[in-house]
């Protein structure tokens, strides 16, 4: 074992009893996106603590980012924590075992600066809001990695690659306009906007035999109308869309916007609709550095799911894919420690809080 990873080592078995605190006090607080006030203050606290220069409300109110190191001196990396929590089943994607695994990486990589004197710049950086709010796209616009080399970060899930297939994504806000009338007594007088939305569904529903095995379109009707007595005037829809690359999410885009303006034509309606525009990229994955990832892993005795068994299997979107357009990153998976325990799940939400959620991190706080 080399130095710098001895230094990494010793100096994370030295707090692991206080890095699962950490977990557990983002576990038990579980907040929404951009609302992750009591994770961002126990985070930079620890941080802080540990003498790391911490700037709080960094950009947003609840990033941070902490520094060790000078500018000039080697190489700039940044470890990425995310902690917001899921509406009604908390962390049922784990993120407080992520803020911990990044926080504990930010401890080993600066013992191992230490130890050897080695010079770089370290920045454990906080992003709040990956479910659905685009947390990082605010620090990308804010230069928030001008000057980082590389970027990492790693997930629990159910299996362990270094190179997860994180699709692109994008979310459809979609109305059909119609005009309202007695449905009883006058319904030729009306426009139905619910006959739209059924209509819609039903051709991007009809789509999928034509799309890529790979493709992703799902969605609801978030408002079907007021009353069954009321042909509806206005009805609205919401969808993800997903594809492997930016590239093909502009075709499946292209392709589900014909499904649209074909039910408002065959109803009478019109549609108003857009591709908000803080979408997912795909992560777009560094090979040199996964595979020192691998290395470093598999000294460690990690054993990685098979190819064969990952073939196929999407681990949905992220907004670190859009890091990895910025500067060279990876965003490797790591299982969870319960068997056929899936991301999303009241399960997933029990075991990243439980001890066996806790067991799998000593190996993958040395991503670096």
């Amino acid at each position: 074992m080399t130095a710098m990873k001895e230094a990494a080592c010793v100096e994370i078995e030295k707090y692991t009893d206080d890095l699962n605190k950490l977990s557990q006090a983002i576990w038990e607080r579980p907040e929404l996106n951009f609302k992750e006030e009591n994770a961002h203050t126990v985070l930079t606290d620890f941080l802080e603590k540990h003498g790391f220069e911490v700037e709080r409300n960094y950009v947003l109110d609840t990033a941070f980012r902490a520094v060790f190191g000078k500018d000039g001196s080697g190489p700039h990396v940044a470890i990425l924590c995310e902690y917001d929590a899921l509406p009604e089943i908390g962390h049922a994607c784990g993120h407080n075992l992520i803020a911990e695994l990044g926080v504990a990486a930010g401890l080993g990589v600066k013992a191992a600066l230490e130890a050897t004197r080695t010079g770089g710049k370290l920045t454990v950086l906080g992003t709040p809001a990956e479910e659905g709010g685009g947390g990082k796209l605010d620090l990308i616009n804010a230069n928030a990695f001008e000057d980082v080399d590389i970027a990492m970060m790693a997930h629990p899930s159910p299996c362990v690659t270094a190179f997860p297939s994180c699709l692109a994504v994008v979310t459809c806000n979609i109305k059909f306009h119609g005009k309202a009338s007695h449905a009883a007594g006058f319904p030729w007088k009306g426009i139905n906007a619910l006959d739209a939305a059924v209509l819609c569904y039903q051709n991007i529903s009809c789509l999928r035999q034509q799309m890529k095995p790979d493709w992703r379109v799902h969605g609801i009707i978030s408002n079907g109308g007021a009353k069954p007595n009321i042909i509806p005037e206005l009805t609205e829809l919401e969808y993800y869309l997903r594809a492997p690359t930016d590239a093909e999410l502009n075709v499946l885009k292209e392709k589900v916007s014909k499904c649209i303006e074909a039910a408002a034509s065959a109803t009478g309606c019109t549609a108003e609709f857009e591709f908000d525009g803080r979408g997912y990229s795909n992560v777009a994955t560094n090979k040199i550095l996964a595979n020192a990832f691998v290395a470093n892993a598999e000294s460690l005795g990690v054993e990685f799911t098979p190819p064969e068994q990952l073939a196929g299997l999407a681990m949905g979107s992220t907004d670190m894919g859009n890091v990895t357009y910025v500067v060279p990153g990876i965003h490797p998976m790591y299982y969870v420690g319960v068997k056929d325990c899936l991301n999303h799940t009241r399960e997933f939400t029990a075991a990243a809080g439980s001890l066996i959620g806790m067991k799998p991190m000593r190996a993958y706080n040395l991503i670096c």
